[in-house]
């Protein structure tokens, strides 16, 4: 069973509850910035899924008046508010990890800590997982930045435990705090590249190279399979990307003498086999005649 956009952020508002509890309760027995710092970011995982369920709900809405070609850019806005928030949490972070620096402490209870911490990098794990390959099979941009978030909390508590038993082991105070600013560079690092993506998708950005490829094929294969003399030819494409909606524009020629009704039965066929092959695709197709350029390819020729 494939669960939906919604359902789906609303078990990632329920497990960012629980991590909160089982990395604030880490952070309390042990006293280690490193835990600490890894609940304050699942704080910032509870604020994003619950974000990203209120956008993707927007996305859902059909189009009106108000928006004629629908609502679904709102799941940009998921991914660049969480970017933010991921960087809020790092800049929170980096300020408590070097007064601990400057003022170290010992680590108390590491037993329980590292297993609490343990658990709920787990939970994170499996649900990123999911995250991921529902965000591939609905296309969606909240999904995927919600799951790349989780995995980047994982890797954070791995580096955690990882320095934590380097203070045991070695002695070294400073450590914990050192490793809790190596945590927050990284969760910058990663938001960054949230809000560049949320603002390439925001800005109209071209489909990705394998889609607009499939296009291609499917248009050359739509044009071998017509009979001899009915030659079609395609041009002047642009593509682009709306969180799950795609959208293709082209021009298709057509012979000169062919009657309206002729063409636009071409056309029809033409598009029911561009969205076949392209789940999600809305493609716009002008019909012209095959002596007949269009007039935007014209005014580019002679003003380059």
């Amino acid at each position: 069973m494939t669960l939906t956009p919604k359902t789906l952020l609303r078990v990632s508002v329920a497990v960012a509850l629980i991590t909160i509890v089982l990395k604030g309760l880490a952070g309390y027995m042990t006293n280690s910035m490193g835990l600490i710092s890894d609940a304050m970011e699942s704080f910032v995982n509870l604020a994003s899924a619950m974000f990203a369920l209120a956008m993707v709900t927007i996305a859902e809405r059909p189009a009106d008046d108000d928006h004629p070609y629908g609502h679904h850019k709102a799941e940009y806005f998921s991914s660049g508010f969480e970017g933010i928030l991921i960087v809020g949490a790092a800049i929170a972070i980096l300020w408590v990890s070097v007064q601990r620096l400057l003022s170290p402490q010992p680590l108390e209870q590491l037993g329980w800590g590292l297993a609490l911490s343990v658990i709920s990098s787990g939970f994170n794990a499996a649900l990123a997982f999911v995250l991921f390959r529902a965000a591939r099979t609905h296309r969606s941009i909240a999904l995927e930045a919600d799951g790349r978030h989780l995995m980047t909390d994982v890797w954070t508590s791995a580096a955690v435990v990882v320095g934590i038993i380097g203070v045991q082991l070695s002695g070294w105070l400073w450590l914990d705090p050192v490793l809790a600013i190596g945590v927050a560079l990284n969760i910058v690092r990663e938001g960054f590249k949230l809000v560049w993506r949320s603002s390439q998708g925001l800005m109209d950005e071209a489909l990705d190279p394998e889609t607009i490829a499939t296009v291609r094929a499917t248009l050359d294969a739509f044009a071998a399979r017509q009979p001899e003399g009915d030659r079609l030819r395609f041009d002047d494409m642009v593509t682009r990307g709306a969180a799950q909606r795609r959208f293709a524009d082209l021009h298709m020629h057509v012979p000169g003498d062919w009657t309206l009704q002729r063409a636009a039965n071409m056309r029809d066929e033409l598009e029911q086999a561009l969205m076949d092959a392209v789940p999600g695709l809305r493609v716009t197709i002008q019909l012209l005649p095959l002596t007949m350029e269009a007039r935007a390819t014209q005014l580019e020729e002679h003003h380059p």
